[in-house]
């Protein structure tokens, strides 16, 4: 399995929803998540992080609500952004960095 550094590290963006399983508005992203990657197809990788499960790339990042939105590429922080973003307008701010 590849490790999150090797992920982030991809010339193609990365897409992570850093979450929790007893977050109400997390609950609301898969579907919204899908839709993006329906949009968009293997030009971006989408990846679900439980902050829980995973306290320290949590603190690296410095993730202090749930859910965050994170876009990666070649390693650095492309996009950072609290709360649910609506598929459209998700889609819209990827498509930036394809």
């Amino acid at each position: 399995m590849s490790s999150f550094n090797d992920i982030i590290n991809s010339d193609k963006p990365v897409l992570i929803d850093f979450s929790a399983e007893w977050c109400q508005p997390c609950r609301m992203m898969p579907p919204i998540l899908k839709e993006v990657k329906n949009n968009l197809g293997d030009s971006i990788r989408i990846l679900k992080i439980d902050v829980d499960k995973n306290p320290a790339i949590a603190q690296k990042y410095q993730i202090r609500s749930v859910p965050t939105l994170m876009i990666f590429k070649n390693g650095q922080v492309l996009f950072n952004q609290p709360g649910v973003v609506p598929a459209n307008q998700l889609t819209e701010i990827v498509k930036q960095y394809i």
